[in-house]
């Protein structure tokens, strides 16, 4: 996504046509348009997950929940008429326990429906399972073509400690299969683990780079509300040591030739997943399925949307013509800061130009932040650029606190 023109960021008055707090929204030009799909089911909800996953017994309405989900989006399509969707994700829970069938008719039905771009991202999540890898093939010729496979470790110990259903064997043979049948495909990891040690951590990484992934993300694993290691935490690396782990995985995989082009994202150059980039710019995307969130640009405002969480719910509300749960347009207030939070976990950060494209504001709304956090190390302005430091990124949190108040 390349901006179109550049905005003097240093001059200290706004143009006389830009809207201030008084005046409507008007937003000229639609950012770009991505497609989330929510599968909430997976065989066993590991211990740390936040995420809408709901562990399936073994089965679950996969017939029922793909006419649910094209009646999502026949329900959705007003909203996103003319519009061509260039991503796609299939996120969850676990995806990859749909049938490659009904990834075939979901890709259809998105192909027939919503302006499809015939060279769209098509992502779809898998755990390394046996009985999910075998479906690799199947998933690539649906029209997948990009997998983001969810190994968190290669060491038994961890995975068992993780809770995970698979096991270091599992995880490598999934990793062959994945590039065997994808040329761009995902390895998630993680690292802050149970008496996990620095040298624990590197291990992972080095395995990981045996297979050749285009990309690579790495999370420290953090204890989330409402989770079971919320409520029972596990021995966990102190937070000195997890920092040595981060900057010995980033120094580790940019002697390899991967980039941190994202806080947690590692790619080989121009193997940036494409989906998340859209979010990381402030983009557009349309969330479909059990809990789905949307974000969507419309002439005068910014509307967000969230589906009914629990599967039981979304179905029958999809039968009933009310998929969405809750909708809001974003205060204009609000959205400089929910632009950053996404754009600043960019290591290019984002050109000037985008700002006003994203929130309909002038960037002088927030010039006296940007100029505070310059002065603290934390920020890089320029003409063509504005992007966190080393430090900026490091301290994201606290960058990121100095907008939440946009000085109108």
């Amino acid at each position: 996504m390349t901006p179109t023109r550049t905005i003097p960021i240093f001059a200290e008055t706004s143009r006389s046509t830009a809207k201030t707090s008084e005046n409507p929204l008007e937003f000229r030009k639609s950012p770009v348009l991505s497609l989330y799909v929510h599968i909430p089911w997976c065989v066993r909800k590991c211990p740390y997950c936040d995420f809408n996953s709901h562990e399936s017994g073994g089965e679950f309405p996969e017939r029922e929940y793909v006419d649910a989900l094209i009646a999502d989006l026949q329900s959705a399509l007003p909203l996103i008429w003319g519009r061509p969707v260039q991503t796609v994700f299939f996120g969850g829970g676990t995806p990859s326990l749909l049938s490659a069938g009904a990834i075939d008719e979901l890709i259809g039905a998105f192909r027939a429906l919503a302006m499809l771009s015939p060279e769209a991202e098509i992502t779809l999540e898998a755990n390394p399972g046996t009985v999910e890898a075998g479906k690799f093939a199947g998933f690539r010729a649906a029209g997948v073509n990009r997998l983001s496979l969810g190994i968190q470790s290669f060491n038994d110990e961890h995975l068992k400690a993780l809770g995970r259903i698979h096991g270091s064997a599992e995880a490598r043979r999934a990793a062959q299969l994945a590039g065997e049948h994808f040329e761009r495909f995902n390895l998630d990891l993680m690292y802050g683990l149970p008496y996990q040690t620095q040298e624990q951590a590197l291990a992972d990484i080095d395995t990981a780079l045996s297979f050749a992934p285009p990309h690579l993300s790495c999370y420290q694993l953090t204890l989330e509300p409402n989770t079971h290691f919320a409520a029972f935490p596990p021995d966990l690396p102190e937070g000195d040591l997890c920092a040595d782990m981060q900057e010995a995985i980033e120094a580790r995989l940019a002697a390899a030739g991967y980039a941190n082009y994202e806080t947690s994202a590692f790619a080989q150059p121009g193997r940036q997943c494409l989906h998340n980039l859209n979010y990381w710019h402030f983009g557009d995307y349309l969330g479909i399925g059990a809990g789905a969130h949307s974000k969507l640009t419309l002439h005068d405002r910014v509307l967000r949307q969230m589906r009914h969480k629990h599967p039981k719910a979304y179905l029958e509300n999809v039968r009933a013509g009310r998929p969405i749960q809750n909708e809001h347009a974003v205060a204009a207030a609000e959205l400089p800061f929910e632009f950053m939070m996404n754009a600043l976990r960019l290591a290019d950060g984002f050109a000037p130009s985008l700002f006003e494209l994203r929130t309909s504001r002038p960037l002088t709304a927030i010039l006296p932040q940007l100029k505070a956090a310059q002065a603290d190390g934390l920020l890089d302005l320029g003409p063509e650029k504005i992007a966190p430091t080393a430090k900026g990124r490091r301290f994201l949190n606290v960058l990121l606190e100095r907008f939440l108040d946009d000085g109108q």
